[in-house]
C-alpha cells in the first residue's frame, strides 16, 4: 500500500512517502520522492494521453460525470438482460481448458440465454488488440454496453502476458470484467463447479462478514487504513445490515493466525489436523502487500502476500515468514468455498511487467521505466483461493501494482470512502461483484477525464502545479487497478435472512 499524505489535513512536505513492504529487507519499497516524479508520470506518453482523451470524451457525453456502463433500462442483476460472455485468447490450443470450465459455461448459458457469448478461436482476443479494436470487430463501439452485441459481464481467461492488464483496464470502464488464470485444469474445474454449487444452493454461507486490518508499530499507513477504511466499513455493515453478523480483527487482533482462521484454517504445515470453521461469506482485508525485486526466487509465490500485525513495523529491519500470509498458508483442509474476498494491498491481485513510475536514479537510466517482474503475473494467494481443491472462492477483488491512499482519502478533503461504501452495500445486498465494482470504474473514468483536462490547460500555457498533477495521476491509476479475479457475475453465497 502507498500512503502519500497523512490524514486529516494536507501536508506541505515536498516528498511523497511510498509504503509498500520489501520482502527481502522489511523496509518500504521506495524511498521518499519529490512530487515532480509523479507529475512527470502524469504528463505521460502518447498512448497514455490517448486513453485519457477517450475517457474524457466518454465522461462529457455522459453529461459531465461518469455513469454506469450498461445500456439504460437493463437490469445488471439479470443475466438474461445484461448478458454474460467468456473471452479466450485466439489460438491457445488448450482444448482441455474449455472442457474444465464447461460446468460454469453451461450454467451461464442457461441464465443468459441468447445473450451468452463465447469469444474463442477467431473471435477470441488477438495479440496486441486494443479494447476499441476488439469491440469494433464484434459490432460494438463507444458508449454504454449493449448486450445484444457484447455482453456486459465478461470473463477473460488467460494470464496477463497473453491478455494484457491494459486491455482489461480499458474494457472495464464500460463492462464488468473479471479474469481467471489458474495453475492447472483441475483448479479451473474446481472453480467452475464451486460457482455452480454456490448458485444452485449446494454451498451456502451464513450471513457473516469479516474485516481484517492491522496497525503495525511505527507505520502510519496501516494506522490510516484501519482507522479511515476498515473500521468505518465494518460500522457501516453493522448499521445497515442487521441480518448480518459482522466480525472485526483490527489492530492487535489482525494476526497471521486470525487471518488463517478467517480463511477456513487450519493453515499450512503443522497447523493441526482437521478442518477449521468455514470462511465468512465476505472478507475485507486492508494491509501492506509484500513485494520482491524482479526475478527474485520468491516473487512468484509470495508477491502480494498480506502483511499481518505480527510484523513489528519498519524499524524492525526485516520481515519473517510467519509475519505475512501467503498462498502456502491456505492448506488443503481450508474451507474457502463460496467466499468473496476484497483485499486492499499492493500487488494483491497481480504484478505488471513494467513500473509506471520512471526510474529516478541518475545517469543513463534516469527517466526509463524499470521492470517490476520478468513478465506480468497474477497473485498466487488469490489463485490458490479460487482454485482450491476442496472448493474455490467465488471472487477475489485486489489491486494490480501499488495501492495508494488516494483510494480512501483526498488531500485537503480528508477521508473519501464513497466507492468502498457503495461497493460494500451492493455486495451485502446480493448484487453481482462486477456491478459492485462499477463504482471504481466510474471513479477511474472521472479522474482520468480530470487529468486530461489539466493537461489540456498545460498545453494552453497554464503554469504546472505538480501537486495537482501528481494527485490526479496517482488517484486515477489507483482506481483503475482494482481488479476482479474470478467471474464478475458471482454474488455472495448466502441464504435469505432469518
Amino acid at each position: 500500500m502507498s500512503a502519500e499524505r497523512p490524514l486529516p489535513t494536507p501536508s506541505d512536505e515536498p516528498l511523497l512517502c511510498f509504503n509498500g513492504i520489501d520482502g527481502r529487507t522489511g523496509g518500504y519499497l521506495l524511498s521518499p520522492a519529490p512530487l515532480r516524479r509523479l507529475a512527470d508520470a502524469a504528463r505521460g506518453g502518447s498512448a497514455d494521453w490517448a486513453q485519457a482523451r477517450e475517457l474524457q470524451a466518454w465522461v462529457r457525453r455522459s453529461g459531465g460525470k461518469a455513469t454506469r456502463g450498461l445500456k439504460e433500462g437493463l437490469d445488471p442483476c439479470r443475466l438474461d438482460e445484461a448478458g454474460w460472455g467468456v473471452v479466450f485468447p485466439q489460438g491457445t490450443g488448450k482444448e482441455g481448458l474449455r472442457e474444465a470450465l464447461a460446468p460454469l459455461l453451461d450454467h451461464r448459458r442457461s441464465q443468459a440465454g441468447d445473450r451468452f457469448r463465447e469469444f474463442a478461436g477467431d473471435d477470441g482476443y488477438r495479440a496486441g488488440e486494443t479494447k476499441v479494436a476488439f469491440l469494433a470487430r464484434h459490432g460494438a463501439g463507444p458508449g454504454p454496453a449493449d448486450p445484444e452485441k457484447v455482453p456486459y459481464y465478461l470473463l477473460l481467461v488467460g494470464d496477463p502476458e497473453v491478455i494484457p492488464f491494459s486491455f482489461q483496464y480499458q474494457l472495464d470502464v464500460q463492462y464488468a470484467v473479471g479474469r481467471l488464470h489458474l495453475e492447472s485444469l483441475e483448479a479451473y474445474r474446481s472453480y467452475a463447479e464451486s460457482v455452480v454449487a454456490a448458485e444452485s444452493g449446494r454451498v451456502e454461507r451464513s450471513r457473516r462478514a469479516a474485516f481484517f486490518a492491522p496497525a503495525n508499530t511505527g507505520d502510519p499507513a496501516t494506522g490510516m487504513t484501519r482507522t479511515y477504511l476498515a473500521q468505518p466499513m465494518a460500522e457501516q455493515a453493522r448499521r445497515e445490515q442487521p441480518g448480518w453478523t459482522v466480525e472485526t480483527a483490527l489492530g492487535e487482533e489482525a494476526t497471521h493466525a486470525r487471518l488463517g482462521s478467517l480463511l477456513g484454517g487450519p493453515t499450512g504445515a503443522g497447523a493441526g489436523a482437521g478442518a477449521g470453521e468455514a470462511a465468512p461469506a465476505l472478507l475485507f482485508t486492508a494491509c501492506h502487500g509484500l513485494s520482491f525485486p524482479s526475478g527474485d526466487p520468491l516473487q512468484r509465490s509470495q508477491q502480494g502476500a498480506l502483511v499481518c500485525q505480527d510484523w513489528p513495523g519498519p524499524a524492525a529491519g526485516g520481515i519473517e515468514r510467519g509475519q505475512y500470509f501467503a498462498a502456502a498458508d491456505v492448506g488443503d483442509e481450508a474451507r474457502v468455498e463460496g467466499l468473496v474476498a476484497f483485499c486492499f494491498a499492493c500487488f494483491g491481485a497481480g504484478t505488471p511487467r513494467w513500473d509506471e513510475l520512471a526510474d529516478d536514479r541518475g545517469g543513463e537510466r534516469r527517466g526509463e521505466r524499470r521492470a517490476l517482474a520478468p513478465e506480468a503475473f497474477l497473485g498466487r494467494l488469490p489463485q490458490r483461493l479460487l482454485g482450491h481443491p476442496r472448493g474455490g472462492a467465488l471472487a477475489v477483488v485486489g489491486h494490480v501494482d501499488r495501492a495508494w491512499g488516494f483510494s480512501f482519502a483526498w488531500a485537503g478533503a480528508g477521508p473519501q470512502t464513497a466507492a468502498f461504501d457503495g461497493a460494500l452495500r451492493r455486495l451485502l445486498a446480493g448484487q453481482p461483484v462486477g456491478w459492485a465494482m462499477d463504482l471504481f470504474n466510474q471513479r477511474y473514468a472521472e479522474l482520468a477525464s480530470d487529468l486530461a483536462a489539466e493537461r489540456e490547460q498545460l498545453e494552453l500555457g497554464k503554469t504546472p502545479d505538480d501537486a495537482v498533477l501528481a494527485d490526479l495521476w496517482a488517484a486515477s491509476r489507483d482506481a483503475r487497478n482494482y481488479t476482479i479475479l474470478g467471474d464478475p457475475a458471482v454474488r455472495v453465497a448466502v441464504g435469505k435472512p432469518d
